[in-house]
């Protein structure tokens, strides 16, 4: 936490980039500092879909989730694809707080 602000870093298919856009907002109303994805493959960014740009992406992800006090999945309809539940893991893994837009059994 840096001052008052706890820092929630975002995760889940970006296929959700409405619902990501929706929770960084919401969330930094409600006082705190959002990290989210830079770039949004499955929905337009192709960029991503280069050689190395995905592999370089998802180990920045991992570091975002590093710098954040806890992870806030999209999970819209209870969808968590593989990269995301290996970003679940590695933040449990790190004693961080897991928290999803789509309340799920634990």
């Amino acid at each position: 936490m840096i001052k008052n602000f706890k820092i929630i870093t975002l995760c889940g298919s970006t296929r959700f980039k409405d619902e990501f856009m929706e929770a960084q907002k919401d969330l930094t109303l409600s006082g705190n500092i959002v990290i989210t994805v830079g770039l949004f493959g499955h929905s337009g960014d192709e960029e991503v879909w280069k050689p190395g740009v995905k592999e370089m992406l998802d180990d920045m992800h991992l570091r975002k989730i590093d710098l954040a006090d806890e992870i806030f999945v999209i999970n819209v309809n209870g969808y968590i694809g593989e990269s995301t539940k290996r970003e679940i893991a590695y933040a449990k893994s790190a004693g961080k707080k897991v928290s999803y837009l789509v309340p799920i059994a634990d």
